[in-house]
């Protein structure tokens, strides 16, 4: 149920000021309107407007609209007043019927494993492992726990042949409008963009626009395009302006600029109280032992430890995701995502729904790679609490998408419907192929997907691909990039047999360029 255009605003502005009230930011701006008031300037009968000029003058009137700004981002349009709240979370019931079947399945993967291995879901630790858990909390990554018997919840491949099931009820079996034409492995018929509506979305990537991550642009000298466009970043920078900087990194980031960058896009600043509270969450985890955090180890050891670029970051992935476990701000994204946080009764008190927690308390099973969200992050963040801060925000706006079944045009279904349209429409021969081969595409790539490229791509092009998911505020792109590798090893791929030898041709993405890829699938193939 959409809303005529005067009553939606007036319903943003009210959730957005319901939501501004309680935050650290309303207390700032109401002491620092009561500073004011001992101001010569400040007179009693224009005392609204002086008030006004003065929050503008000093600063904070630019803060709030950059708060303004970023819920915006995050938030979706809000529904019609009388609409359940389900609506917002997701407004295809059949999409959060599978979500809810999906979450069932995880849920019994993790207490069935609870329950082979005797462990409590969580416990207090002891005084003596608390204290060596404290001294050893910034070397984390020299610990060897037996984790043979931990096994992840869940991989992409699984989450995969669950999509691959998803069909609307709403058709007859063999009616679905998408299955006569399309002959990939996701059969729901939503509607995603053609390369037309990609180039228009995309415009800032064309090729006549100057871009950080290309080396030979035609119209310009790439020395003189960076040095202009650093110039253009420190001025943005200056001026402390989230949709400006979100405009800006459309074209990419300077790496000097990219750390301070990122996060005025996502509005976090760092303040006392966050850091206070990133503090909180440590002694959480330094108190209690979770279930989680034995797979929160044994990915970081299965995935990160082993990865050339990212090894040496261990010690902070293991700071940033235990303490992500315990954070329950993350449940409100829950509000406008399709999944539903699981609950956990207290011992004893099974189905009473007074002694139900949520579990674990950030309401995020992790899964098989979840710490590769959190490494290409540690390039750009040293301090803890910034690192943290600027990957929950992170995932509570991108991350989340990629794991849970939903109709959003940024969710992993509609990037798996996508990028499989984009190969079916430009290059058929390709798709058939390997379709007649038994390697549909969208096996080898979901994996990119949903890990966002991480941990596929060299860093400095995974940070360059993340730049254009925060300008966008989309994660499309990941599909148009995947779409794009296959478009550049489409000769090798038509030579191959079988799946494992398509695998073995993209087994290794570290020496590709994004932005050429991205630039010559999108604006220089003929369509």
């Amino acid at each position: 149920m959409m809303l005529d255009q005067d009553s939606g605003l007036s319903l943003a502005i009210a959730h957005i000021v319901q939501r501004l009230k309680g935050s650290s930011l309303h207390s700032q701006l109401e002491r620092q309107a009561r500073v004011s008031l001992h101001k010569p300037e400040i007179k009693l009968e224009s005392l609204k407007e002086d008030i006004k000029e003065f929050l503008k003058e000093s600063g904070w009137e630019k803060k709030l609209q950059n708060a303004v700004y970023s819920e915006l981002n995050v938030f979706p349009s809000p529904c019609h007043p009388a609409a359940p709240p389900e609506q917002m979370k997701e407004p295809l019931a059949y999409m959060r019927k599978a979500q809810g079947s999906w979450e069932k399945r995880i849920l019994k993967s993790l207490n069935s494993m609870c329950t082979e291995l005797s462990i409590p879901l969580a416990q207090k630790r002891p005084v003596s492992e608390q204290k060596e858990l404290l001294n050893k909390w910034n070397e984390m990554g020299t610990d060897e726990p037996d984790l043979s018997l931990f096994r992840p919840v869940y991989a992409p491949k699984d989450f995969l042949e669950v999509l691959m099931n998803l069909r609307n009820p709403n058709y007859e079996n063999g009616d679905q409008p998408s299955s006569r034409n399309h002959l990939g492995l996701i059969q729901v018929p939503l509607k995603v963009k053609d390369i037309p509506e990609l180039k228009e979305y995309f415009g800032e990537l064309g090729l006549n626009t100057g871009q950080l991550g290309i080396d030979d642009s035609a119209q310009v000298p790439p020395e003189l395009f960076e040095n202009e466009h650093l110039r253009i970043g420190q001025k943005v920078l200056t001026e402390q302006d989230s949709a400006a900087a979100q405009q800006y990194v459309r074209q990419g980031c300077p790496t000097a600029l990219r750390a301070e960058l990122w996060a005025l896009i996502l509005n976090i600043s760092n303040q006392p109280e966050d850091i206070l509270y990133y503090e909180q969450l440590k002694s959480n985890v330094i108190q209690h032992d979770l279930l989680v955090d034995s797979l929160i180890y044994k990915d970081v050891k299965l995935t990160a430890s082993n990865d050339d670029y990212y090894f040496v970051f261990e010690d902070y992935l293991y700071q940033v995701l235990l303490c992500f476990s315990r954070d329950t701000s993350v449940l409100e994204h829950f509000t406008y995502s399709s999944a539903t946080p699981p609950k956990s009764y207290i011992r004893g008190k099974l189905g009473m729904e007074e002694y139900a927690v949520f579990y674990p308390p950030s309401g995020v099973i992790p899964f098989h790679g979840f710490s590769m969200y959190v490494a290409p992050l540690c390039f750009l963040y040293h301090e803890p609490s910034k690192l943290y801060q600027m990957f929950r925000e992170m995932y509570v706006r991108f991350f989340f998408r990629l794991h849970s079944i939903s109709s959003h045009p940024s969710g992993i279904v509609s990037l798996c419907l996508l990028f499989e349209t984009l190969l079916q429409t430009h290059l058929p021969q390709l798709f058939y192929h390997l379709r007649e081969i038994g390697a549909q595409p969208l096996r080898i790539s979901f994996k990119w997907m949903v890990r966002a490229f991480s941990g596929y791509l060299a860093t400095d092009q995974l940070l360059l691909l993340w730049d254009r998911i925060l300008g966008y505020n989309s994660l499309e792109i990941l599909a148009v990039l995947a779409a794009a590798v296959f478009a550049f090893r489409a000769v090798n791929l038509m030579e191959v047999t079988s799946l494992a030898a398509a695998e073995a041709v993209l087994a290794d993405l570290s020496t590709l360029k994004v932005m050429p890829l991205l630039q010559i699938f999108l604006f220089a193939t003929v369509t």
